[in-house]
């Protein structure tokens, strides 16, 4: 799979030295999700990053990005790799953007100096938004949202400023021997990926995936993996054409997608709009999902956000496995399902993607140890329990029949 392109292991030769624990994502794989941590130039230090880290892995993200924008990026990212056994990806144009006044004053060369001085650090896969072209900026005028990708709008910026083609995009080959020296993988960029669902599915967006589909051709040339981001804000209907036309322009290479939000009025809950689009793009070939948390377009995510995010998206990615019977998926399902039945109370938390929240639900009306071991939870107490009256038609069926 990852001969043929259609899955990448992304593991910097840096970081293999230090804690990372490869793993694979690919279309032939268990869906994987991604945890979105780093600071804001409003808020969060190290010790804060680490924290959102081990909360990310303990709930089961498969890799995580550092996107901090704020102060202290190489002391956060260090010590984020340093801590890490995930995967650990970045968006180089951040920090570049730290070292300049504004993006016009950025240099081709300031941008490789950057990508190579993270690949350095131990980066295993850098989002690289080569695919936003300057004849495709006229296209995004009829949309409500324009460009919601952080690094496609500043590369936008540069563009429009200098009245020149995309550095990423003239540079592409020299950005392939950086990242092949050091076994990074791209995670191309969906720079004009659609921020609402009035903007999915244009003609913008998919000048763009063709792209990215010839700069994945153009990766493989050079040996470096490559894996393609995805929308966005998508309406329902149009998620399995969405993942189908990905996999058709990128040749197979592993999509990785963030959400898609299926509707946009649900400020503060856009962890579950984007869960329900992230299981259904899951199941028609998303490799991987980035999650989003509740604090989505309203601020920066703390600790407890995270954890939220993660849940949500293990739950998608689960039944995303689920739909496209992968082999053995269903088994912690079953096995939960069954101590369902037999009310053991302690198996149900230990099986959960949240032990501790279950078990606290349980709790708050019925704490004591013995009603672990009872036959009926307080939502419909000892005589309206359906599995408890279930037992007892199955004994009656089983009994003799006396005849008098």
């Amino acid at each position: 799979e990852v001969a043929e392109g259609r899955a990448i292991i992304p593991a910097n030769v840096v970081h293999l030295k230090a804690k990372l624990d490869p793993m694979g994502i690919g279309i032939g794989l268990t869906c994987k999700i991604n945890a979105n941590i780093g600071n804001s130039a409003v808020t969060s230090d190290v010790d804060s990053e680490l924290k959102k880290l081990h909360t990310a892995v303990h709930y089961g993200s498969d890799t995580v990005m550092d996107l901090s924008t704020g102060g202290n990026i190489d002391e956060i990212r260090q010590a984020i790799i340093a801590a890490s056994t995930v995967p650990i990806g970045t968006v180089p144009i951040y920090q570049m953007i730290q070292h300049v006044k504004e993006v016009a004053d950025l240099t081709p060369q300031d941008m490789l100096d950057m990508i190579e001085r993270q690949a350095k650090q131990g980066v295993d896969y850098m989002t690289i938004h080569a695919g936003i072209l300057l004849e495709y900026l006229p296209k995004v005028a009829s949309r409500i949202t324009k460009i919601v990708s952080r690094g496609g709008s500043l590369i936008a910026e540069w563009m429009v400023r200098h009245r020149k083609q995309n550095p990423l995009y003239t540079h592409y080959d020299e950005i392939c021997e950086i990242l092949k020296q050091y076994d990074v993988s791209f995670s191309l960029g969906d720079s004009l990926r659609p921020g609402c669902q009035h903007d999915a599915s244009d003609d913008a967006q998919f000048s763009e995936l063709k792209t990215l589909g010839d700069l994945t051709l153009r990766a493989w040339k050079h040996d470096v993996q490559v894996m393609v981001e995805g929308p966005g804000h998508i309406p329902l209907d149009q998620v399995p054409f969405q993942a189908i036309k990905e996999q058709q322009e990128c040749h197979g290479a592993p999509f990785y997608t963030l959400g898609p939000l299926v509707t946009d009025i649900a400020p503060g809950y856009d962890h579950i709009t984007s869960a329900i689009g992230a299981a259904v793009i899951g199941q028609f070939g998303s490799s991987m999902l980035c999650y989003v948390t509740p604090k989505e377009h309203l601020g920066l995510p703390k600790e407890d956000d995270v954890k939220q995010g993660v849940i949500a998206y293990k739950i998608a990615a689960h039944a995303a496995d689920i739909a496209r019977h992968r082999v053995g998926a269903r088994k912690r399902d079953d096995e939960l399902s069954k101590a369902r039945f037999a009310f053991d109370w302690n198996k149900q938390f230990a099986l959960s993607l949240d032990p501790e929240t279950a078990k606290k639900y349980h709790d708050e009306d019925l704490p004591a140890d013995y009603f672990k071991s009872a036959e009926f939870c307080s939502m419909c107490g000892p005589k309206f329990c359906s599995m408890k009256v279930s037992t007892r038609i199955d004994q009656l069926e089983e009994s003799p029949t006396t005849k008098g």
